[in-house]
């Protein structure tokens, strides 16, 4: 599954949204609270404060409630941008009601944080910076200018200008913490989510493959017996005609095609128990060749250099290995200068792998998360812009992919003066090697 494929799937984004139908059942508790608040305030307090007013303002959000629940269904969701108004109308209409009872002095002003809240958890960052600032400037009006607060009629309570600031300065820094710590905790969520739900393609991936491996067993095994028919019938036929008849060469050729059939039908019925050929061995030489060799034509130039104790290690071609070296190597010549450096070296207990270029390096902010779901070098090493890249999973997968055939993993950066990049890949010499069944040195000892 490529990278394209993941960028196009879901991932369970869509099911983030907000609901409207949870917008509106907010929306009914906290008109049913204000609505309760001011009634308290006006006839069981005995405060007085402008009560028409206020409840317009109450009822024009049942409205606008009530129309949302004609227009839309409980199980639709709302795109960002709608999400948004609706929620900066909440802040409004808090404000409204704010300024007719008191302004910042209030302490319902306190409820400003529902909203930041929100759309913190659901929406993106610059959404919630908008609202945020909103928020800030609505508070900073109702410092400045609001009714009075609702107090008994025949006393007049006139709060200092210090209060007010201090409730200024609670409630914006509480709306700041409020959108930066719920960010960032969504923000996680958000990664830990799609990471597993990119976890759960592949493993869907693999069990179907896995599927296809028993589909291809049993049709291997009801295709054995007619086959096998189709050879008496054809070792019959070769009895009973003439030789060098008119049939001859069409009975040798049936005979060549059932014996190829039966030849695929029996790898089928093995498959995954071969140990393989020459072909399916390779050097680490041959297998750093494979790897460079697609990326030559790209104006960087790429050097290997090898030095090891003993013997060249051998391994088993490893489609997870060739695919996560390949885009170690495409993301080191995405961000090299000129040159990009490949090292090998090896001994009885280590083949490791280095991989560098002399492009600005990694982000110092990411440098020791790189190959986390969705941490992207994209924007901190400065890349050419790609449609649709930049998400980070592509060294998820292959990072992922080569710790899985016993590698490990590492990056940094170059200390000054020299700048760029190093990823390091290093096997355990035995786990490199697992697998391999000696051709090479059958195949030596053959030719000599």
């Amino acid at each position: 599954m490529s990278m394209a494929d993941f960028i196009d799937i879901d991932l369970g984004r869509r099911s983030r949204r907000l609901r409207v139908d949870t917008l509106v059942k907010l929306r009914w508790f906290a008109l049913f609270g204000q609505a309760i608040a001011l009634v308290v305030t006006r006839f069981g307090l005995g405060f007085s404060l402008p009560l028409g007013p206020c409840l317009l303002v109450v009822a024009l959000s049942a409205w606008l409630n009530i129309g949302l629940r004609l227009r839309f269904r409980r199980t639709d969701r709302l795109e960002n941008l709608p999400a948004a108004a609706m929620l900066a109308y909440d802040i409004l209409q808090l404000t409204a009601l704010l300024y007719l009872t008191g302004g910042i002095e209030n302490p319902f002003s306190m409820l400003y944080l529902a909203p930041i809240m929100i759309s913190a958890v659901s929406l993106s960052g610059r959404i919630t910076l908008v609202l945020t600032l909103l928020m800030i400037a609505a508070a900073s009006a109702l410092t400045l200018q609001h009714y009075p607060l609702p107090w008994r009629p025949d006393e007049t309570l006139q709060l200092p200008f210090v209060y007010s600031a201090g409730m200024w300065t609670a409630n914006v820094v509480s709306a700041a913490f409020i959108a930066v710590y719920a960010s960032r905790v969504a923000v996680e969520a958000r990664k830990l989510a799609d990471a597993l739900a990119a976890t759960e393609l592949v493993i869907a991936r693999e069990q179907h493959l896995t599927q296809l491996d028993g589909l291809a067993a049993a049709a291997a095994h009801e295709l054995g017996t007619p086959l096998a028919t189709i050879t008496l019938i054809v070792r019959d036929l070769e009895k009973q005609l003439p030789s060098r008849g008119a049939f001859e060469e069409d009975l040798a050729l049936l005979a060549q095609e059932v014996a190829r059939c039966r030849t695929i039908l029996g790898k089928l019925t093995s498959l995954g128990d071969d140990r393989g050929t020459i072909l399916d061995e390779m050097t680490l030489s041959l297998l750093l060749e494979e790897v460079v060799g697609p990326q030559r034509d790209f104006g960087v130039l790429i050097t290997i250099a090898k030095d090891g104790e003993g013997k060249e290690p051998i391994c088993r071609r490893n489609p997870g290995i060739l695919y996560g070296l390949g885009n170690l190597v495409e993301n080191a010549i995405d961000f090299a200068a000129t040159e990009v450096r490949i090292s090998a070296q090896w001994n009885g207990a280590v083949v490791s792998v280095v991989v560098e270029d002399d492009g600005p390096g990694f982000s110092p902010d990411i440098v020791g998360r790189v190959g986390e779901p969705y941490v992207t070098t994209r924007f901190d090493r400065r890349a050419k812009s790609e449609e649709g890249s930049g998400l980070g999973l592509g060294l998820f997968i292959a990072k992922t992919l080569l710790e899985r055939s016993g590698a490990k993993v590492s990056t940094a950066n170059f200390g000054p003066p020299k700048s760029g990049a190093l990823v390091t890949i290093s096997w355990p010499r035995e786990a490199f090697e697992r697998g391999v069944g000696g051709h090479f040195r059958e195949a030596a000892i053959a030719a000599s």
